[in-house]
């Protein structure tokens, strides 16, 4: 099966969740028109990755980061509450998948903690799968919290099977063959990562895994940052590129497939043929006839972890 694909790699309205929700809104119908089936958002699109904590000085700032920090959790995604029904209804209205990088908030428990998530919504609008990145990256501990294995699935989709790690959870070898034994299709690698290196890590993700890969961050810069985010033109010049969001599409068993899109605010499109994924995995097949279950065996603890479990009396 042939599928038309997109990555959108433009940038937000940093810390602004509306306005971030109508730019992928018009995102989508502008992918839609094209065909598009699949559609990637970067990590933390809603409303935005948090470029600032690399650039406050440590011990510092506390106050200007603390001010952030309030208006980031301000605009971040209550699920629950229904912050994504808009894209929801726009996944269904257009017959597309649609993967979405947030901050989310944790509505349930704390109503305070954030936590870098990636969700899959399906062709029907309803959201199948929901991950929380497992661990955030040195200064990132400081604006989100650790998620569970909850959402270390591979899902089934109008797009064939689809699973998401984050950023840097590519680095985590037994997070992707967590992800390869579940029946891979296509791995989603939302991030703020990019350029040679990166592109190398996907190449050889798609070769060890044989399964496509789609990546991007946000192609963003300094002048994109809304004049009144705090302390912004000490922290930003209007002529740096932030991220140069550099999108890649790569095949099964490796080679690049379509990008990288660099320094360029739009969107990657490419087709796709799904059926190559399980016909690359002729030769190497890491979690088939290419692993040794009697010397190695994963286990993954995805329950989920409340905080608090109440019992009351009938």
């Amino acid at each position: 099966m042939s599928i038309r694909v997109g990555i959108s790699q433009r940038p937000p309205a940093l810390l602004n969740l509306q306005t971030s929700i109508d730019r992928a809104l018009a995102t989508i119908e502008e992918a839609a028109a094209s065909g598009t089936r699949l559609l990637l958002f970067p990590e933390a699109y809603l409303p935005g990755y948090p470029t600032w904590i690399w650039r406050l000085r440590p011990g510092g700032d506390m106050a200007v980061g603390n001010r952030i920090h309030s208006l980031l959790r301000q605009n971040s995604v209550d699920i629950a509450a229904g912050d994504l029904d808009p894209i929801c209804k726009a996944a269904a209205k257009h017959n597309m998948v649609v993967v979405m990088g947030m901050n989310e908030l944790d509505a349930e428990f704390s109503g305070s903690t954030l936590f870098n998530t990636v969700v899959i919504i399906d062709a029907d609008g309803t959201i199948v799968n929901r991950h929380r990145k497992l661990m955030p990256t040195n200064p990132e501990r400081m604006v989100w919290g650790c998620g569970d294995a909850s959402g270390l699935k591979v899902v089934q989709t109008a797009v064939g099977r689809i699973g998401c790690l984050i950023c840097w959870e590519s680095y985590m070898p037994l997070a992707r063959f967590a992800l390869y034994a579940q029946g891979l299709d296509i791995y989603l690698a939302p991030t703020w990562d990019g350029g040679e290196t990166w592109h190398a890590s996907m190449n050889h993700i798609a070769r060890e895994g044989g399964c496509w890969v789609m990546s991007t961050a946000t192609a963003i810069e300094g002048k994109d940052v809304p004049q009144e985010f705090p302390e912004r033109d000490r922290l930003f010049k209007d002529d740096e590129w932030i991220n140069s969001g550099d999108a890649v599409i790569v095949k099964p068993f490796g080679g690049l497939h379509a990008g990288p899109l660099h320094r360029e605010k739009g969107i990657l499109y490419a087709s796709i043929d799904i059926q190559a994924a399980a016909d690359s995995r002729k030769a190497l097949d890491v979690s088939g006839h290419y692993h040794r279950p009697d010397l190695f065996h994963l286990e993954v603890d995805r329950r989920s972890l409340p905080a608090l479990s109440l019992r009351d009396d009938d």
